[in-house]
């Protein structure tokens, strides 16, 4: 099972999470049918979704969106406080050819827009607060540079984010995928942030470390380095989706009865498919015909 890790630093000055999210990115894979490329950048977009929110409380959300003029289209990925996550892209089967360094060219697959950060609060014991919105430009299209960006420019948060996606050209195709997200908390002294940003700068890609058999706390060593830090909490994390077959049945009844008449006149029945899943749900007759 995936994990998430976070804690403080440097007397509280420094916040900091770690995730392994190997099996997350591996199920999202799996059902959407991603290309590498897509899979590369769908994986970073949900880990760092997952460190984003963290810290969330009993029935918050968090969402990133991006909504780009690249292949890809646009990422949507949705976690909440059980540190469950689920998203989707708007083109699985984009691709691209490697960039100059011989990677995945996510930059280029994502192209320019914007990165959304959506929060709400009390969503799932129906409280309509108002959500919070904050939102930037993409300025890298590399996923991680765009989430410290949003950072520091919609929250004023300046901050570190590592995400890395290792992939192979057979099933499984997902190796190794997680991230670390260093924030930097008012009165944080500027010699533990020299360190911090030393530590990065020298170590290895952070996917061949967890394809190592890093844990999450190792994660944390691995980017601060000698600072000494406390763990607050850890939890497990997972790909989990709250579509049901409940759920299909109430949003095809909320089309009408002439639409629901229509379906088993013409279809002898109706297929949903989820959005963020790709679970596809099937009514018969008889189940139109009780909707009815």
């Amino acid at each position: 099972m995936d994990k998430l890790v976070h804690g403080t630093a440097a007397d509280g000055t420094v916040r900091i999470m770690a995730a392994i999210s190997t099996d997350i990115v591996k199920e999202a894979v799996r059902r959407h049918e991603t290309s590498p490329t897509v899979s590369a950048a769908l994986g970073r977009v949900l880990t760092g979704t997952l460190l984003l929110g963290s810290s969330l409380k009993d029935f918050d959300r968090l969402t990133v969106k991006i909504e780009s003029d690249g292949a890809i289209k646009g990422i949507v990925a949705e976690a909440n406080a059980e540190g469950r996550v689920r998203g989707y892209v708007k083109n699985p089967h984009a691709e691209l050819p490697p960039n100059d360094d011989g990677k995945f060219d996510v930059k280029g697959i994502i192209g320019e827009g914007m990165f959304y950060v959506i929060r709400e609060s009390g969503y799932e014991i129906g409280l309509h607060r108002e959500p919070y919105v904050g939102s930037v430009p993409i300025i890298s299209g590399e996923i991680a540079e765009d989430f410290a960006y949003y950072l520091a420019k919609s929250e004023q948060i300046p901050s570190a984010v590592l995400l890395g996606v290792l992939l192979q050209n057979q099933e499984p195709f997902v190796t190794a995928s997680g991230g670390v997200m260093i924030q930097m908390m008012p009165g944080a002294n500027e010699h533990i942030i020299t360190i911090i940003e030393d530590t990065i700068r020298r170590a290895p890609h952070i996917t061949s470390v967890i394809n190592n058999g890093a844990t999450p706390k190792e994660l944390v060593k691995f980017a601060l380095g000698e600072i000494d830090f406390e763990i607050l909490e850890e939890k497990e994390i997972e790909f989990a989706c709250n579509c049901s077959f409940e759920r299909a049945v109430s949003l095809i009844s909320s089309l009408g009865k002439k639409e629901v008449e229509a379906m088993l006149e013409e279809d002898k029945g109706a297929k949903m498919t989820c959005g963020f899943c790709n679970e596809l749900y099937t009514l018969d007759e008889n189940d139109l015909r009780k909707m009815l």
